[in-house]
């Protein structure tokens, strides 16, 4: 039975108050409270007077964590004195969960009902399902529950169409309702205008929201079908609800997005169609802000998306990537981006397991040379790899923009866009290989006293071993992979980097029989293993091929520097 303990579910609740942060940092003390919970962002907005709180982990620490948060926002939280831009219905609006990894929507229903019925019992603040969790179609959208805000909602409340999901139909005047659900991962997106016009803004909103906007006549009168309800005209863009407003703060209009599908409208793909449709109606794109974290592929896409405009290379770091994508949406222009701080993987990674990469080449030399047998020949082995690839990679980025080659951009931007991700994939060995290690040592000093605990201490160092044999067995395959990059590099880059690509190979041979001798050694004990077995037929033929690979390219070099 799955008890979803290694699972991870983000939550980002929207709570009412976005100008006290004495109340803000209350709410979120509470979130901080819950063992197995990491708080990622809390971003308020003084106009909408919301503020936005990101947090992730295990799913029955995230239900607790918002219970939490939610009972103290309806301490605090009076909303019978609230005023803010923002659509809202309660001191907690809206409190969606997000399956992140090893839960899916499904299975994160039930954590949302148990959240749901929780609120509503115990603190007696009536609650709403929606999206996936939703127990009807017409309660899935938050726009649709959320109608007539918290002023309207003393009316809605008692009809039976609209009686909670969980709770009574009494209005709570203080704390008003909330609506908890699963949704996908939901990018908050705010375009800025040249404008402090709303109804403008909202003319754009219109023209690229889903939803579009309700068909009038000549005279301006809403268009009714047969039923006499209003027509609607769809807009440009499917997954996008949007409006727009007016930030004080700011002295701008916006069009305020909410992407629910960032695989069917892209972020570049809603800035763009803003800017076009903005155009059209006389107005400027300024700039772009994101309210809350966002993935790290949709900000690569977007580097991605604005180079190949240029017709240039994709093939560029990460770090580059997020550089183009933050200055041409403009993300930077209200305040800076920081992408340590908005990007939801960057927030969760580990950087302690990447000991190795993020040092100096001084300070891993140095550790290397050190008296510890870590790391050792492997993650050496992984690191030549990915100097190898990264060399292919930087030749065929220089052929991508070599003078008179314009026409052939995408096939030399294709090349080192299959560089990098090699590259990277063995940057990540060069820690892997040492921790692999690690773990082997750490199964030989499990205890022994017993038969019990023998049998589990081979089970161990055999499973720890095994994992040392495929860590390397993966450099080299990378590292042979990369042969045939830095081959076409050879015959078709430019041709006054050929010897770097010569270098390459020489690298990748070296990653390659390198990382074979981790395999070898490491499999000694383990020969006939049906694990292992196949691994190292598979390792003896690869470590073959490398000295022919690298000498056929070897040959085309030297032949070009005649």
């Amino acid at each position: 039975m799955n008890d979803f303990k290694n699972a991870i579910i983000e939550c980002v609740p929207n709570f009412s108050e976005g100008v006290n942060m004495d109340i803000i940092k209350q709410i979120t003390n509470e979130i901080e409270t819950v063992e197995g919970v990491q708080l990622l962002d809390v971003d308020p907005g003084k106009a909408t007077n919301r503020t936005v709180v990101t947090f992730v982990g295990n799913p029955q620490a995230v239900v607790d964590a918002a219970f939490l948060a939610i009972k103290k926002a309806g301490e605090l939280i009076d909303m019978r004195n609230h005023k803010g831009e923002h659509p809202r219905m309660g001191a907690t609006d809206v409190c969606p969960l997000i399956p992140i990894s090893g839960i899916t929507a499904e299975e994160a229903i039930p954590f949302a009902n148990q959240l749901a019925k929780r609120v509503a019992e115990e603190l007696n603040i009536p609650t709403y399902l929606y999206e996936y969790a939703a127990t009807a179609d017409y309660r899935r959208n938050l726009a649709d529950i959320r109608s007539g805000e918290y002023e309207g909602f003393a009316a809605k409340i008692v009809k039976p169409e609209w009686k909670p999901d969980y709770g009574n139909a009494i209005f709570n005047e203080r704390s008003g309702a909330t609506v908890i659900g699963v949704r996908d991962f939901l990018i908050a997106y705010n375009v800025n205008l040249n404008t402090t016009s709303t109804r403008r803004a909202n003319s754009v909103a219109f023209d690229i929201r889903e939803k579009g906007r309700q068909k009038t006549d000549e005279k301006g009168k809403v268009v009714k079908d047969e039923k006499g309800e209003a027509v609607w005209v769809p807009g440009l863009l499917k997954s996008v609800k949007a409006i727009g407003w007016f930030i004080e703060e700011y002295g701008i209009a916006q069009i305020s997005m909410n992407l629910t599908n960032m695989h069917v409208t892209p972020l570049h793909v809603a800035f763009d169609t803003s800017c076009e449709r903005a155009t059209a109606r006389g107005m400027r794109v300024t700039g772009s802000e994101l309210v809350g974290l966002v993935p790290l592929d949709a900000i690569l896409e977007a580097g991605k998306y604005f180079l190949r405009k240029q017709q240039r290379s994709v093939g560029v770091s990460e770090a580059e990537l997020i550089k183009i994508a933050v200055k041409s949406l403009g993300l930077d222009e209200l305040s800076p981006f920081d992408p340590q701080k908005k990007i939801i993987e960057y927030r969760l990674r580990d950087v302690a397991a990447k000991k190795l990469v993020n040092m100096t080449i001084t300070g891993f030399a140095l550790e290397t040379a050190s008296e510890s047998p870590a790391p050792g020949g492997g993650s050496i082995a992984a690191y030549c790899g990915a100097l190898g690839a990264a060399l292919a990679t930087m030749v065929a980025n220089l052929s991508s923009h070599k003078k008179g080659w314009d026409s052939r951009w995408e096939e030399f931007s294709n090349h080192a866009e299959n560089g990098q991700k090699l590259m990277a994939e063995m940057l990540d060995l060069v820690d892997e290989d040492t921790a692999a290690f690690n773990h082997i040592m750490a199964a030989f000093g499990l205890p022994k006293s017993n038969d019990a605990e023998k049998a589990a201490r081979k089970a161990a160092i055999e499973a720890a071993t095994i994992n040392a044999i495929k860590v390397p067995f993966r450099t080299m395959e990378l590292a042979a992979q990369s042969f045939d990059l830095i081959q076409a590099m050879a015959e078709t880059g430019n041709p006054n980097s050929v010897s770097d690509a010569g270098v390459g190979a020489l690298c990748a041979r070296a990653a390659v029989k390198g990382a074979y001798l981790n395999v070898k050694i490491n499999a000694q004990d383990l020969q006939d293993h049906a694990e292992v077995k196949p691994l190292v037929e598979r390792a003896d033929a690869m470590n073959a091929d490398a000295d022919k690979r690298e000498q056929e390219i070897w040959n085309i070099v030297l032949g070009k520097m005649k």
